[in-house]
């Protein structure tokens, strides 16, 4: 799972950082007006927010006159966005600097785009600089437009005494220069990749078997749903990114899949700059970030072969927009679009930490109010959202245990991660996993960045994100439900504020106690790069070139790991659910969490407090819920007949 920070987007390890973009540049002149181009979206508060969060509930509570009664953008812009008049007061004012904006269906925010002069000037903006900190932007707005503002994201003000722009980081120099195979760029960042590779000499059901969606669809019962002809026929779903995905690629996929040939269901939507920008992105170093949207597209697309795929590429090709903006570009444009059932993102804006969160403009607080009334939105439209959650375990950069990836809106399934049974000799150590466990790779630290050999002094380890939102309470759902609020953890690293590295405890320790906040993930499945999936893409590193003199792209197949496989999954088995239904499952936390209650559950909760753990958290016997696996894994053909049991009790 990529973490996007600031401008700089992160991949996240438990030793640090690798910086791949650079950050905001000042002017190298103070009077000259800056007229490159930047997104901002200005969002509102709602008409009662007590009012929203109890229709949210009440569409997927059967006992409500309002179950399954999903609202349209209009109509959610009646019942709960701001009214017209003042949208249009606020588009007059904003159009007095020549800023373009847009209103997104529903009423909830504005989307501005213009240039970065004009913008500063609109919003009064003022640069603070605050210790310790990059710097703050405070704006200031009339006061009648002022009022109903819940959080403007994406505005920056630069340093008036910054005489020379910053130097640009020589990572994506070095990246270039140094590495001959890709893959060993992953192996230091959060998309865990094996040093095993897909034996592309098996092809259709049989690789899909071993690499593919039916591995994923043996494992969690969805060959019950195939049987009964549900592929995903008539759905689309969401893929939130911040790169480009190749149809070719797709093709070779699908082809060495056995997946039917359709480039045509995949759909490209660029919230930020155009195509011809994200094409230039991609050729200047954006391998990472295009391998995550590989593998985001090829998981969701072949679990459920008929679906439609909408990619949401949000990316700033001159590093003007903020990356919190467009991520919240990227999501407000796909549920006002109201087009998919089911959206799903692997990346995240920030850590939930105050110390790694620099938008200048919104504070870490209200931008999480602002992704949750949106995420509201979603709900009120029958939308079920799901977010990966992270592949460092609860630990992110700096140390301490509740820094998880950013959102952790209660509004979101958030998908944790686990290994399934295995046995490989690994650095000629024997690892045996027994039964399906909480991913935390304690024995086997990933190849350092450029690195040939495998040194555990680089404390890079791989777990299931999981543990406690510091930003939003507990939910009504989680409330009463056993292991919420509880949790039993182990020691087993140690962190080094020196070197900001992890090391192994020697003497780890049995934690327990309580805590509060949401509590997460919701679910999980296997996402141990040993037990992972095949993705294909080709790079634009090129080899060489033809005799034709066109460059000849890498290509590479790879075993990987990581929630951001598990997240598009899940979508896609929503997907799958959804094509035999005639209304959509909708806010999945309220319903799953009750169905967890049940005698016949459809989760298996992994609560085994013994060789079971996040790389903290671990499972507590007798329990529903713990913090390294959620509810646990699904059975979705048991989850399909609850879901569909329910409409029936109506």
């Amino acid at each position: 799972m990529s973490i996007l920070r600031g401008k700089h987007l992160i991949i996240a390890t438990l030793s640090g950082f690798l910086v791949l973009g650079t950050g905001f540049t000042a002017n190298a002149k103070a009077k000259k007006a800056d007229n490159r181009s930047t997104v901002v979206n200005v969002a509102f508060k709602v008409s009662n927010e007590t009012d929203l969060t109890n229709y949210v509930y009440d569409t997927v509570d059967p006992n409500s006159a309002n179950y399954h009664k999903y609202l349209s953008p209009s109509e959610f812009a009646q019942k709960f966005g701001q009214s017209d008049s003042y949208i249009s007061s606020f588009k007059s004012y904003l159009n007095r600097y020549h800023l373009r904006t847009y209103t997104y269906p529903g009423n909830l925010s504005l989307k501005i785009r213009g240039t970065k002069a004009n913008v500063n000037k609109a919003f009064k903006a003022k640069y603070v600089k605050e210790k310790g900190h990059e710097s703050k932007t405070t704006y200031k707005l009339p006061g009648k437009l002022s009022k109903q503002v819940v959080a403007v994201i994406g505005v920056y003000a630069p340093n008036p005494k910054t005489k020379k722009a910053a130097k640009k980081t020589p990572a994506k120099k070095k990246a270039a220069k140094k590495a001959a195979y890709i893959p060993s760029i992953l192996k230091s960042a959060d998309v865990p990749v094996s040093d095993n590779k897909p034996n592309t000499n098996v092809t259709g059901n049989a690789f899909s078997k071993k690499y593919g969606a039916l591995k994923f669809a043996d494992r969690y019962q969805l060959n019950n749903l195939y049987d009964n002809g549900l592929e995903g026929q008539g759905q689309r779903i969401g893929i939130i990114s911040d790169s480009i995905v190749h149809n070719q690629d797709l093709k070779i996929y699908w082809a060495q899949n056995g997946i039917h040939d359709n480039p045509n269901r995949i759909h490209r939507i660029y919230t930020i700059d155009n195509r011809k920008a994200m094409q230039k992105e991609s050729k200047i170093g954006g391998t990472i970030p295009k391998t995550e949207a590989a593998l985001d597209v090829e998981s969701a697309s072949s679990v459920a072969p008929k679906a439609d795929i909408d990619i949401y590429s949000g990316y700033s090709n001159n590093n003007l927009t903020s990356l919190p903006s467009a991520y919240y570009t990227s999501f407000m444009q796909a549920i006002s679009n109201d087009l998919d059932h089911q959206i799903s993102t692997s990346y995240s804006p920030a850590i939930e930490s105050l110390g790694g969160w620099d938008d200048h403009s919104a504070t870490l607080a209200n931008y999480n109010h602002a992704l949750n009334l949106m995420f509201e939105q979603a709900a009120t439209e029958g939308i079920t959202v799901f977010q990966a959650s992270g592949d460092s375990g609860p630990y992110a950069m700096g140390g301490l245990k509740e820094q998880h990836s950013f959102s952790t809106s209660p509004y979101q399934v958030i998908v944790g991660g686990t290994t399934l049974p295995y046995t490989q000799k690994i650095h000629h150590k024997t690892i045996t996993v027994t039964k399906e466990r909480a991913l935390g790779d304690i024995d086997h630290p990933s190849e350092p960045f450029f690195g040939g050999f495998y040194e555990i002094l680089k404390g890079i380890f791989h777990g299931s994100g999981g543990g406690f939102s510091a930003l939003n309470p507990t939910p009504r759902y989680q409330q009463g439900i056993p292991g919420v609020n509880t949790f039993r953890a182990i020691t087993l690293l140690n962190y080094r504020p020196q070197t900001h590295l992890y090391t192994i405890n020697p003497h780890p320790k049995i934690l327990t106690g309580t805590h509060t906040g949401r509590n997460l993930p919701d679910v999980s499945g296997n996402a141990d790069k040993q037990t992972g999936y095949a993705t294909y893409f080709s790079s634009d590193m090129s080899t060489g070139s033809d005799s034709k003199g066109k460059p000849i792209l890498k290509k590479y197949w790879l075993i990987g790991g990581g929630t951001s496989y598990t997240s598009p999954q899940m979508a896609a088995a929503n997907a799958i659910m959804n094509s035999g239904r005639t209304t959509s499952i909708g806010f999945w936390n309220s319903q799953i969490y009750k169905f967890a209650q049940q005698t016949d559950t459809p989760f298996n909760p992994l609560n085994d407090a013994n060789n079971n753990n996040n790389l903290f958290y671990t499972g507590q016997p007798g329990t529903l819920y713990n913090q390294a696996t959620g509810l646990g894994t699904i059975n979705f053909d048991k989850l399909y007949q609850d879901f569909n049991n329910q409409d029936a009790s109506q």
